[in-house]
């Protein structure tokens, strides 16, 4: 490729132009520290700023998309100008890397299901919830039915899980015992990401969290990041798993450690992005699965 990347480089690709040495911060003036790439597959991961358009009139529209959140049924030109400021957003995300809360004051209209939807279009052009969702029901019962073949320590989880089955098959429950049965197999603890809500309801220590209500299987949850309430909607706990996929990806955060099997799944299996390329624990899930 001879200096292909330093030629795309010098007229401004955005992908190589943020790990220059010119760009980087003064402690991490190193040409292997701190690369900012791709790193779950995003296509769009650093997009340049649209023909036309400078950083100064895509700020004004930033500034406009403020007003226009405070108005009522008003979803389509916040979703033309969430579009078209997208470029200067994930700019914003990946070079800046700013607070969850600081990100919420600047983009607002970002923390919204249908928002969260379109963002994850924009960076990997994969449908969030419906992909997530097909995926789960296909696997439902496979995952379920894999349980059996757990023991020891996770034994007591799984015969608890059988039986909220037991009491109620309906595709909700079965969804939801699906998930919290795949992170029990794969050996992770549920109390990671689910945070049962209690009575004084203290959110700030609290990294990654869903808050979910209304016992097995949950009516009502809220999305929780760095200490900060981000999406609070009427919505199961798959639904909730998908969209704080979707959250990951638009804020360009990294998967917990405790959970990253979990995740792995969430992306590799149910979302389909970089399925070839995974651990030897969640590849060995998906060849059972396919089985």
């Amino acid at each position: 490729m001879g200096n292909y990347r330093s030629k795309l480089r010098g007229l401004g690709c955005p992908e190589l132009d943020v790990n220059s040495l010119r760009k980087k911060r003064p402690h991490d003036k190193a040409p292997a520290k701190n690369i900012k790439k791709p790193k779950k597959s995003e296509v769009n991961y650093l997009p340049p700023i649209p023909q036309g358009e400078t950083e100064e009139s895509l700020e004004g529209e930033r500034l406009e998309l403020l007003n226009e959140v405070r108005k009522k049924n008003n979803s389509q030109i916040i979703g033309d100008k969430m579009g078209k400021t997208f470029s200067i957003r994930r700019q914003e995300v990946v070079n800046q890397e700013p607070s969850v809360s600081d990100l919420k004051g600047r983009w607002p209209a970002l923390f919204t299901a249908a928002q969260i939807n379109q963002e994850f279009k924009r960076i990997t052009t994969v449908s969030l919830e419906t992909t997530f969702i097909a995926k789960l029901d296909h696997f439902s019962s496979k995952i379920i039915s894999l349980l059996s073949s757990r023991g020891g320590a996770s034994k007591m989880k799984i015969q608890h899980l059988q039986n909220i089955l037991l009491k109620d098959n309906s595709v909700e429950a079965r969804r939801e015992v699906a998930i919290r049965g795949l992170m029990v197999y794969l050996r992770e603890k549920e109390e990671e990401l689910f945070k049962e809500e209690d009575g004084d309801g203290d959110i700030t220590g609290e990294v990654m969290k869903i808050v979910p209500t209304g016992g097995i299987p949950a009516t009502h949850a809220k999305i929780v990041l760095e200490g900060t309430e981000v999406l609070m909607d009427d919505m199961d706990i798959p639904r909730a798993c998908a969209l704080l996929m979707g959250l990951i990806y638009a804020l360009n955060l990294s998967y917990p450690k405790e959970l990253k099997s979990t995740f792995q799944v969430f992306q590799k299996i149910f979302l389909e992005l970089d399925d070839l390329k995974a651990s030897p624990k969640v590849m060995m899930l998906k060849n059972k699965l396919l089985c």
